[in-house]
């Protein structure tokens, strides 16, 4: 499917890209804690346009509290059944998120899914929207390599719909949630999205749809088969799945 990125004014994006950044390096930061932040280097800005913009963004300060991001009129919201769980094997827990992408003259989502125990970015796909479709195309690629014991989400209403839900139900798998507004409940996907906007995204500034898919192509390639990690004992994320999965 082709995609055009999605719009807002000049100036919209150049804040985006800010909040962007901000939320990368604070992701503790409501609206009103940004706003002061943009202050202190200069810059001034609406509280309310910061507000709508994160709203725009999907994005959201990790710390709990009311009305938050909300799931669909008639989502299950499910436990989260990570707290106090050691990971080690793969399958044994995939997670999913969405991130903001900007790009020179509009935006588009990013979502991945990914092996907790190896950090293998199984599967990701773009939109120039927050409906779903674009989520369960990912998570049906990522099927592809096996299936998860357990599959962790954020409360969103992509992945609270019946459509996802009942997706992972129908092979199996037990489903968790983090906490609303608790971000760091998926913190190994929340470093992903730090390495692939300041070691691609930001210093690319993709200017077409074309152009984003094929630099992540190349990115996720790099990051999965050919970037060793400190964590994982100098190996890749690919080589410690494939290890798991043959073992």
């Amino acid at each position: 499917m082709y995609y055009v990125p999605g719009t807002e004014t000049e100036e919209n994006l150049r804040w985006m890209r800010l909040i962007d950044e901000q939320y990368l390096a604070a992701p503790f930061f409501g609206s009103r804690r940004m706003v002061t932040a943009f202050e202190r280097q200069g810059l001034t800005v609406n509280r309310k346009r910061v507000q709508r913009l994160m709203r725009l963004m999907g994005i959201e300060a990790i710390y709990p509290r009311k009305k938050t991001s909300i799931p669909g009129a008639g989502h299950k919201i499910y436990p989260y059944l990570l707290r106090g769980v050691k990971i080690n094997r793969v399958n044994q827990v995939w997670s999913t998120d969405i991130t903001y992408v900007p790009m020179q003259q509009g935006f588009m989502y990013l979502v991945a899914v990914m092996d907790w125990h190896s950090r293998y970015v199984l599967s990701w796909r773009l939109s120039n929207s927050l409906e779903g479709e674009f989520c369960l195309d990912a998570l049906e690629e990522a099927l592809k390599f096996g299936t998860p014991e357990i599959f962790n989400t954020d409360q969103g209403s992509q992945f609270t719909c019946s459509a996802f839900t009942g997706r992972l139900q129908s092979a199996g798998i037990a489903i968790s949630m983090d906490g609303r507004g608790r971000a760091l409940d998926n913190v190994f996907i929340e470093r992903l999205w730090r390495s692939v906007k300041y070691e691609d995204i930001y210093l690319k500034e993709y200017a077409t749809v074309d152009d984003l898919t094929k630099g992540l192509m190349e990115y996720f390639d790099f990051y999965d088969r050919r970037r060793a990690h400190q964590s994982l004992a100098k190996k890749t994320p690919w080589e410690m799945y494939e290890a798991g999965v043959s073992a």
